[in-house]
């Protein structure tokens, strides 16, 4: 028996008849993909089948041909990329973009929204607010004991984490990963799957991923993408055995 007026909460990002064209080539073409909060989403697929370009889509850094993506609500294929960012959309490419010459701590403080527009860094002190947020951070990503190191002398799983580190200063409601794993070792892969379970309680984490253990010990769901459309949806288990996936993707 349902209770009266009940309504189930609305996806936190509704992409819906999503399509790009490239000279008439379609990289996504009609996608649809709803995702909650709290929910770890993993894509999956072959290479070209549109995984990093939906991600592109989503930030504003590609235009859409047709479709709509809605953000709580709000409508993002016509906003900036910037503007996109101040909504609470995260986004970490393949290879991590941090700032060599700078410590840990600086790399973080460098992220705190305050720090982030011209003014703001004009005028930005270190309060005992960004310190607090810098701590709390480094030690949710494995760095809390590496505060002082320059990023240049990370390894590239610690470099990694910190670029992670990075986007959660922000404190975004949806975090975009590029294959967050890759080049890891085996524990630190570990750690990445620990971290994500974290940092998904509050918001939603959209993961790009190939590493197939890695994927089935964080999803809650798993999309399947082939040549721009959803192939399949499900949970792990349900895409390992689905016969069109083991066809195009997993039998290779």
């Amino acid at each position: 028996m349902t209770a009266v007026g009940f309504q189930m909460p609305k996806p936190v990002l509704a992409i819906e008849g999503l399509t790009v064209s490239f000279d008439g080539f379609k990289a996504v073409d009609d996608l649809n993909l709803y995702i909650d909060r709290n929910e770890v989403r993993v894509v999956i697929g072959p290479n070209g089948a549109g995984k990093t370009t939906v991600l592109d889509l989503i930030c504003g850094k590609t235009r859409a041909t047709s479709g709509s993506i809605q953000f709580n609500n709000r409508e993002l294929t016509k906003m900036h990329e910037y503007d996109i960012v101040r909504a609470g959309v995260g986004r970490k490419f393949q290879t991590p973009s941090i700032y060599d010459n700078l410590s840990v701590f600086e790399n973080l403080e460098m992220s705190f929204p305050k720090g982030r527009s011209v003014l703001g860094a004009l005028f930005f002190k270190r309060t005992a607010e960004v310190v607090d947020r810098v701590r709390e951070v480094a030690g949710d990503i494995f760095l809390g004991e590496l505060l002082e190191q320059q990023a240049g002398l990370l390894s590239h799983g610690q470099k990694q984490w910190l670029e992670i580190g990075m986007l959660l200063m922000q404190d975004p409601e949806l975090l975009m990963l590029d294959e967050p794993v890759a080049g890891m070792s085996v524990s630190e892969r570990a750690q990445t799957a620990d971290l994500l379970k974290r940092i998904s309680q509050g918001r939603s984490v959209l993961v790009i991923e190939h590493d197939m253990e890695f994927v089935k010990s964080i999803a809650h769901k798993v999309t399947v993408l082939h040549q721009g459309k959803v192939l399949a949806e499900g949970s792990m288990e349900s895409v390992q055995n689905n016969p069109k996936v083991i066809e195009v993707y997993l039998g290779h």
